[in-house]
């Protein structure tokens, strides 16, 4: 048998498959039916045949083959301390652009992990440059149908491309997009806008060729580069200022009147970040198209914002007395602000609590990269007593209580001992916690790794 890499079980969910086998944490599964395992999607389509051997090593080194039936759609009933089990591929890259060189040294190692691998891709969304793809992985993609990929292109120019990721195999990312056709998959695809680099005309031809590898190309959405104060890379790069974002928006909005025109859908989206830059209001709703890249980021203040409407419909229960600070980042504070005051036009109980990103420096504006830190220092500047706190769940390590900075939110709490402190993450949370504060309670997810091919879904298992 080939080599094999174990699962390690995190969690075992009770009334499963798994309990009635007496698997506890930290048991390893070595195999399913012989079959090798290197990461969860093995381990789920081994397991989607109804009679099963599994074989096992307990925390006493000892093995077990383990023998049992189950229904083709059965859940088996553990998440894993790790999606893939034989290591997580590294990017080869080393791009102007790249967030993760940009972070403090002294912040935790698993941060500044670069991940390139395309079955995190498959699994969560994470984006890939494919430069590290072999044909075995091309093939594996094709026998297991993983689609749709989510693919950083960044440009279609070979030349540029190779020389904003610094690396001579990422030039030809049209003859990599179209292995992934040829393997069956489909891709949403972004690109990393830089002022002066890949925008304008080179931005131009990007979505001409993207546009052009529909229907496989779902989707393109165009951010523009982040840039933290510890960069430390010589290569000038600078951010977009307010006429810059201007001229991104009316280049796409040209394009994405185009789409519609032809198939009834938008298809180039642009991160808010341009559109606060601008001035400009977020697009409508339909303009997202069921919103295909949110977990990127991409529509997410105009997903918010109709979460929050509807839920303030479905409401009939209010608190007027709890006096509240809601944090968030600075870019989207005058949207939460706006919608505060339909709850408290006159201020009176609700404070939004813009809060500056002293970690990464003051361009860093995003809720999801506020540190610990840096909003225990913004409550601890405010200047009247508050009942609750709302702070942005996505500064949360996923599953995790526990920010980017390693303080935890117990640690927070403790230092707020009369305050409840509450991570919410969508609009609809907001609009509930502010709305009746004392009845708002929500469960975070479990921070284990689990996946049922035969589901069709992917994500994080609920606690």
């Amino acid at each position: 048998m080939a080599r094999t890499y174990p699962g390690i079980i995190l969690r075992v969910l009770e009334g499963s498959i798994a309990e009635e086998l007496e698997l506890v944490p930290g048991d390893k599964i070595l195999s399913v039916n012989d079959m090798p395992l290197r990461d969860i999607i093995d381990f789920s389509f081994a397991m989607a045949d109804e009679e099963i051997e599994l074989l096992v090593e307990h925390a006493n080194g000892e093995q077990e083959l383990i023998a049992f039936d189950k229904d083709y759609d059965e859940e088996f009933g553990v998440e894993f301390e790790r999606a893939v089990f034989d290591g997580i591929r590294a990017c080869a890259n080393h791009c102007y652009f790249c967030f993760v060189d940009m972070i403090a040294p002294d912040m935790r190692h698993s941060l500044s992990v670069k991940d390139d691998d395309y079955r995190l891709s498959f699994l969560y969304g994470n984006f890939v440059t494919l430069t590290n793809m072999g044909a075995a992985d091309f093939s594996r993609i094709e026998r297991y149908h993983l689609s749709p990929l989510y693919v950083s292109v960044q440009c279609t120019n070979p030349v540029l491309r190779a020389e904003m990721l610094r690396y001579k195999g990422a030039s030809d990312i049209l003859g990599q997009l179209a292995k992934l056709e040829q393997a069956g998959a489909d891709y949403h695809t972004q690109v990393v806008l830089c002022y002066g680099l890949n925008d304008g005309e080179e931005l131009e031809r990007t979505i001409r060729d993207i546009t052009a590898r529909r229907p496989h190309a779902l989707s393109l959405a165009i951010v523009p580069v982040g840039l933290t104060k510890h960069r430390s890379d010589p290569f000038p790069l600078v951010q977009f200022d307010r006429e810059g974002a201007a001229r991104v928006i009316d280049q796409v909005e040209a394009w994405q009147e185009r789409m519609r025109a032809e198939e009834g859908r938008t298809f180039i989206y642009l991160g808010d970040e341009f559109y606060f830059l601008a001035g400009r209001e977020v697009p409508l709703t339909e303009m997202y198209d069921g919103f295909p890249q949110l977990d990127n980021g991409i529509g997410l203040t105009r997903n918010f914002i109709e979460e929050w409407v509807k839920a303030g419909v479905a409401m009939d229960e209010e608190d007027d007395e709890a006096r509240i600070a809601v944090v968030s980042g600075t870019a989207v504070a005058p949207v939460m602000e706006q919608l505060a005051r339909e709850l408290d036009p006159d201020a009176r109980r609700i404070h939004v609590l813009p809060v500056v990103n002293e970690h990464f420096g003051a361009t860093v504006n995003v809720s999801g990269l506020l540190t610990g830190h840096d909003i225990m220092q913004a409550l601890q500047s405010l200047t009247h007593t508050v009942d609750g706190v709302l702070i942005p769940a996505s500064a949360l390590r996923e599953g995790e209580d526990v920010f980017l900075d390693d303080m935890s939110l117990d640690a927070m709490r403790a230092s707020f001992p009369s305050v409840r402190i509450e991570p919410v993450a969508t609009g609809r949370d907001y609009r509930e916690a502010l709305a009746a504060w004392g009845a708002y309670h929500r469960e975070r997810p479990s921070g284990g790794y689990t996946w049922q091919s035969n589901a069709g879904y992917t994500k994080p298992a609920a606690s």
